[in-house]
């Protein structure tokens, strides 16, 4: 693992190359165990910097608290935990009318995502959670991607889980879904053959 410092007096949060390399692809910080950057716009053109609150703490060491009993019970939590950060942070972006699957061709960047900013977004989500120590059963895992063009498989990546157990990797796919709707959580297995 590579310990990513940050220029701020905030506690380094843990991560791989791959994952830091989400950050320094767009030139920002990765996240801290009390702020991270919101990307939107597609690729990061916009950006805000969003502080934890207490009470947002609060909120979602009670969602994931519902998750301690399994890894199945654990991915059920993360999906309302990804709900709960699509609705705190779309007011105040205005994100709140995104669509799913985004992408310049809708000529709406300042109110959605495109599948790099949630994959940013969702492992920043992710980090921050594991380093409350609100993750059991997973660990963040390197972000995926897929993408033939021969068959017309267009390109897309995502966060991904990492089963502690099992070591099987599972996607948390915020950009397929629309506003407030469940990420598409998955074997990455399956997911890599999905359009």
């Amino acid at each position: 693992m590579l310990t990513v410092t940050l220029a701020s007096p905030a506690k380094a949060i843990e991560m791989s190359r791959e994952v830091a390399d989400l950050y320094t692809s767009v030139s920002i910080y990765p996240p801290s165990a009390s702020s991270m950057t919101v990307c939107y716009g597609f690729t990061c053109k916009r950006r805000h910097i969003f502080d934890f609150t207490t009470a947002d703490r609060s909120a979602l060491t009670k969602i994931m608290a519902g998750g301690k009993a399994s890894a199945v019970a654990e991915r059920a939590a993360v999906q309302k935990a990804v709900i709960w950060f699509d609705r705190r942070v779309g007011p105040v972006i205005g994100t709140s009318k995104r669509i799913a699957k985004a992408d310049f061709r809708y000529f709406d960047d300042k109110h959605n995502f495109d599948c790099w900013d949630t994959t940013r977004n969702v492992t920043s989500l992710l980090l921050i959670m594991q380093d409350w120590g609100l993750l059991k059963h997973h660990t963040v895992g390197n972000p995926h991607y897929r993408g033939n063009a021969l068959a017309l498989q267009t390109p897309h990546n995502t966060a991904v889980l990492l089963d502690k157990a099992t070591r099987a990797e599972w996607t948390v796919d915020m950009w397929t879904q629309a506003f407030a709707q469940p990420p598409a959580v998955m074997p990455v297995a399956q997911w890599v053959k999905e359009d």
